[in-house]
């Protein structure tokens, strides 16, 4: 039911973020909803309930979408692009550092590079704001 839940709200997101935006708009467009949503389900992931393994997939699936992201900005927007990759990098490495040692520090540091990383994607959207 929570995954469902959190389904429904990165949909609701994404439709917010570019509601503005036609259906003839560009795939750098798609793209960023596809992280935008993929970082809500990273956001949205129950640590405590699932441990860290459902979280680094959806790092993973996170990564794929950044790289993606990047191709289709074609430079138009690789400055914000490159950061989102590093702090979803710096995310990854976290949760992995955590999986090897699930203490209090390490989890708070997984915490601070989420916050990093929805921080600059932000950044991104605001910058593409006049193209989506």
């Amino acid at each position: 039911m929570k995954r469902m839940i959190t389904r429904i709200a990165a949909v609701t997101v994404a439709a917010f973020v570019l509601g503005g935006c036609g259906t003839d708009q560009p795939p750098v467009c798609d793209s960023l909803v596809a992280v935008q949503t993929t970082m809500n389900q990273v956001r949205n992931a129950n640590v405590a309930e699932n441990g860290l393994a459902p979280l680094k997939s959806h790092l993973q699936q996170l990564k794929a979408d950044v790289t993606l992201l990047l191709n289709d900005a074609a430079g138009q927007f690789a400055p914000q692009v490159e950061t989102v990759r590093a702090a979803a990098d710096q995310v990854r490495t976290s949760v992995v550092a955590a999986q090897a040692s699930p203490d209090v520090a390490h989890l708070a540091e997984v915490r601070t590079t989420l916050g990093s990383l929805r921080s600059s994607l932000q950044v991104l959207g605001d910058a593409m704001s006049g193209t989506c």
